[in-house]
């Protein structure tokens, strides 16, 4: 039972910069956690592949592969410690107030991650040194590590969208029951959400990493072969992800109707409300459809709440519109390549195909960050919806500031280190690898 909203004022003057400061993090974060869930995967399915076929290109390419994998996952390691702190840091009250709750996911999530590195590292420096179906069954724990890993991160997000699994007794936490906070309703939708957006993120910036290759005249098997497998893996998942998106936002709908009026900017609680298209244009009736299956409901607006309960709309309807948009778009490309595969047994012959997939690595990031700032941005003023708001769970410190711009210099020299990595990686002849 939760009959009260918990937290008081903090005395805070940089409550933007601290949530300036998370977004951040989460935004240098998401595309690793990405990797994370379906790399190894893909690294798996090439090794399957030599099993099977006694190519060796397959072996040599998932040894290339595997290497990627561990420098992005030792790069995540990091920006996941330093997201693991700010939680604490950036948000005393909500960790102090909560920790109980949702422990156990945190929990489980440090035992995955050591999971995952132990794993990895045999699986790395394992190639020739372990019999092959040996070496391919240590794939397994990676594999599984990465999911459950993510998956309690992800059912933390969803029990902070729908807080379930305690009773607020006074002002404090009580009844606390730790499986029911962990499996709530919100997590199986999020938690799908998610899993296909890493296939797509990882999928797609793979595939655009070889068609750039492809368009300078790298023809070879190599390269074809890499293009292939990573764009399989997305263009099989991107029309699942329309369907889960679909499902995703009649829940929002349904369980949170202020994020979905966010989402078109509707002021007014309409029945038969319309959706507005690119231009100004609207569709009558087509929210209430899309939102609830009846072109007849009733949508609630930002009127059903004060003012001060309202999330800011401009940015939520526009990353909103961001994601449907690359999405679709991404969706599209997909079928694209599964239709000229079909039909004729190879990729498609345009050049436009080419420059499409090259901007289709950075611009499903964009979908996935856009997606984010959907779900947490369109929850404010609440960090724990209805229960708790952001503003009474940040510090009282005041060196929020400077934080932020040393965390900055941190991020730029990561992403420098993996870059000069990735790119030796590059360079390095594949004959190493055979």
């Amino acid at each position: 039972m939760i009959d009260g909203v918990l937290g008081g004022p903090v005395d805070q003057d940089y409550l933007l910069q601290a949530r300036q400061m998370q977004a951040m993090s989460f935004a240098v974060h998401i595309p690793l956690v990405c990797f994370g869930i379906a790399f190894p995967a893909m690294v798996v399915f090439l090794e399957g592949l030599w099993l099977r076929t006694g190519d060796p290109l397959y072996k040599a390419l998932a040894k290339r592969w595997s290497k990627a994998m561990l420098i992005l996952f030792a790069i995540g390691v990091v920006t996941g410690t330093i997201l693991s702190f700010e939680m604490g840091l950036l948000w005393p009250e909500f960790m102090a107030t909560f920790g109980d709750v949702f422990g156990l996911a945190f929990g489980i999530e440090g035992f995955s991650f050591f999971m995952e590195a132990i794993f990895i590292a045999i699986y790395v420096y394992g190639w020739d040194r372990l019999p092959p179906r040996v070496h391919f069954a240590v794939g397994a724990p990676v594999i599984l590590a990465g999911f459950t890993g993510s998956f309690m991160v992800i059912s933390v997000n969803g029990w902070m969208n729908q807080p379930t699994g305690f009773s607020i007794r006074d002002g404090e936490v009580v009844d606390v029951e730790p499986l029911k906070a962990l499996f709530n309703d919100n997590l199986w939708h999020e938690l799908t959400h998610m899993y296909l957006a890493g296939f797509l993120v990882a999928g797609f910036l793979v595939a655009s990493v070889y068609a750039y290759g492809w368009l300078r005249g790298r023809r070879d098997r190599r390269h074809q072969a890499g293009l292939v497998v990573a764009l399989s893996f997305a263009a099989l998942v991107a029309p699942a992800q329309l369907l889960v998106g679909d499902w995703a936002a009649r829940t929002v709908a349904e369980r949170q109707p202020v994020k979905l009026a966010a989402f078109e900017g509707l002021e007014q609680t309409q029945k038969g409300a319309p959706f507005s298209l690119v231009g100004g244009l609207e569709v009558p009736d087509l929210l209430s459809l899309l939102a609830f299956h009846d072109p007849n409901a009733t949508v609630q607006g930002l009127d059903s709440v004060p003012p001060d309960d309202r999330p800011p709309t401009g940015i939520v309807k526009l990353s909103f519109r961001l994601m449907v948009g690359i999405g679709s778009a991404l969706a599209a490309l997909g079928a694209w390549f599964v239709w000229s595969w079909w039909r004729r047994g190879r990729l498609p012959a345009s050049r436009w195909f080419g420059r499409a997939l090259v901007a289709a690595g950075p611009l499903a990031v964009v979908a996935l960050i856009a997606g984010w700032v959907t779900t947490e941005v369109g929850r404010q003023p609440w960090v724990v919806y209805e229960v708790m708001r952001t503003e009474d769970a940040v510090t009282g410190a005041s060196g929020v500031p400077v934080g932020f711009a040393a965390l900055g210099l941190v991020y730029l020299a990561l992403a420098a280190i993996a870059w000069v990595m990735l790119r030796r990686l590059a360079r390095t002849p594949f004959e190493v690898e055979a």
